[in-house]
């Protein structure tokens, strides 16, 4: 990998982000925002319906309860898990910082978030009540307490990584007789919703192209998770269509904006690194899987992106030589400084490097859909069994995937391959934003970066990619950024841009 830098600074900039109380386009958003947002008149989703369905559940209990590989390897790394004891005690905070010069207390959250989804998922399966009880419990705890989040602009990746996977553990155990689901709505809302939704309209002011796309990911995930657990229509009409049609690099044609004659497709990422890679593989195949439970289909949207864009990085990450397309991104904030990042080739990978990502990805491509992913199918088996939270190592890298893939992903090849996902409620499916859309496409987007962070943090973004100030620097929202880039890509047959 070769990447050059060119950066002017008009300015000089804290990188530790945006102060607390920091205000982007008149929304605040290093503390609670709003009010919890309205849902839509006679809208309804299914529940449980985010990772999982009431049908998921059921066939990962039976498969346990009649000891059948893979699962009964999958459920035993599961309560293997530090995290899946009905022991586990929460421990809530009024508010919760990453990065800046605040206490560094999210590792509180994202332990206890994972504690809840992991003894929620343990209960399903294994039937102990004293599981659910204690997933409620931390859950009850946190909506009890829970205020904001603050910090740098690291806070945005607090808000998208954990706000996805609190709603997530609490879709599990939302007909609980003890659980506050009303006060839970309304801290995911205040909370992680309204901050991963400013992101996402506003990237803290910064150009559009300055954020690698797994931030507009988390964001992105956690904006529909937020919709689903809250039957807002409107908050899952946003993340769809960010996901179709956005102009950050999450978006799927940003995100993926090379395809090539060989059926595999560029990941924008693979120019910085290998883990924030995998993180994004993730985190888009849990938007995706997500969306698919409320019978929008966005893994076969584009003519099947995500899976040419997964199987590349599969093919990378298991040592396979992949094409890299050379590209340039602008980077920093309109009227505060601004330089460009050119990457010219893949980065380098170490086939050990494991994530609990590819169980969900391959399953649905191979089972669901029945087609063939040969590098998604070598990864998955090498990566099995899945584990989750705690099984990673213990910095916030470790905890990006909820996981547990085997048990919860692996199903029989279906009978009648589909194409199409079954919607999960009445009007569910149109919130997907399909058919023809006239809005012109933003111009595919690309990028490069340092190597990652030490300690081995994957969401963590590296003092030198940070952007960050304060509402006084007269920093204001942004529609997008201009970028030159390079490519090619030779089965777009739509002649969108």
């Amino acid at each position: 990998m070769h990447v050059t830098r060119q950066i002017s600074r008009r300015a000089v900039l804290k990188a530790t982000g945006a102060a607390t109380g920091a205000a982007v386009g008149g929304v605040g958003i290093a503390t609670a925002v709003g009010a919890a947002p309205a849902a839509a008149a006679g809208t309804s989703y299914a529940h449980p319906g985010l990772l999982h369905t009431r049908t998921d559940l059921s066939r990962m209990a039976a498969k346990v309860k009649a000891g059948a590989a893979p699962y009964a390897a999958g459920y035993a790394r599961l309560t293997a898990n530090r995290h899946a004891q009905s022991s586990w005690t929460a421990n809530p905070q009024d508010i919760v910082y990453r990065g800046g010069t605040s206490p560094q207390n999210y590792p509180t959250l994202y332990n206890d978030v994972h504690a809840a989804y992991q003894n929620a998922l343990r209960y399903h399966v294994g039937g102990d009540s004293a599981h659910a009880d204690t997933a409620v419990a931390i859950l009850n705890a946190w909506s009890a307490k829970l205020t904001a989040v603050q910090g740098s602009a690291d806070r945005f990746l607090l808000a998208g990584l954990q706000g996805y996977q609190a709603a997530n553990a609490a879709e599990l155990v939302r007909d609980h007789g003890d659980f506050d689901l009303g006060r839970f709505q309304e801290m995911q809302s205040k909370v992680f919703g309204a901050v991963s939704d400013a992101f996402l309209a506003h990237h803290n002011g910064a150009f559009v192209t300055n954020y690698w796309p797994n931030w507009d990911l988390a964001n992105m995930a956690c904006v529909l998770a937020t919709g689903i657990l809250c039957d807002d229509r409107a908050q899952v009409t946003r993340a769809v269509d960010y996901f179709k049609h956005g102009a950050g690099l999450g978006a799927v044609k940003n995100a993926i904006p090379v395809v090539h004659d060989d059926g595999l497709a560029e990941w924008l990422e693979a120019g910085r690194d290998q883990g924030h890679s995998l993180l994004g593989v993730g985190l888009m195949g849990s938007l995706c899987e997500m969306a698919w439970n409320q019978g929008i289909d966005l893994y076969g949207y584009d003519d099947s992106r995500f899976l040419k864009g997964a199987q590349y990085v599969a093919k990378w990450s298991l040592g396979g030589k992949v094409s890299y397309t050379s590209n340039t991104r602008q980077k920093g904030a309109p009227g505060v400084w601004s330089g460009s990042e050119t990457a010219t080739a893949a980065g380098g990978v170490d086939p050990n490097m494991q994530r609990p990502i590819w169980a969900m990805i391959a399953s649905h491509y191979t089972k669901r859909r029945g087609v063939s992913a040969t590098y998604l199918t070598q990864i998955a088996a090498r990566s099995a069994p899945e584990g989750g939270g705690g099984d990673y190592g213990p910095n916030s890298g470790g905890f990006d995937q909820l996981g547990f893939g085997t048990l919860a992903f692996t199903r029989d090849k279906s009978a009648t391959p589909t194409a199409a996902p079954t919607p999960g409620a009445p009007g569910a499916a149109s919130a997907s934003g399909g058919g023809s859309d006239p809005r012109p496409q933003t111009a595919a987007t690309a990028s490069a970066s340092a190597s990652p962070t030490a300690g081995g943090d994957l969401a963590a973004t590296g003092s030198e990619d940070v952007i960050g100030w304060t509402a006084a620097a007269g920093v204001t929202a942004v529609a997008g950024g201009l970028l030159l880039l390079r490519r090619r890509d030779r089965v777009r047959r739509d002649g969108a841009q």
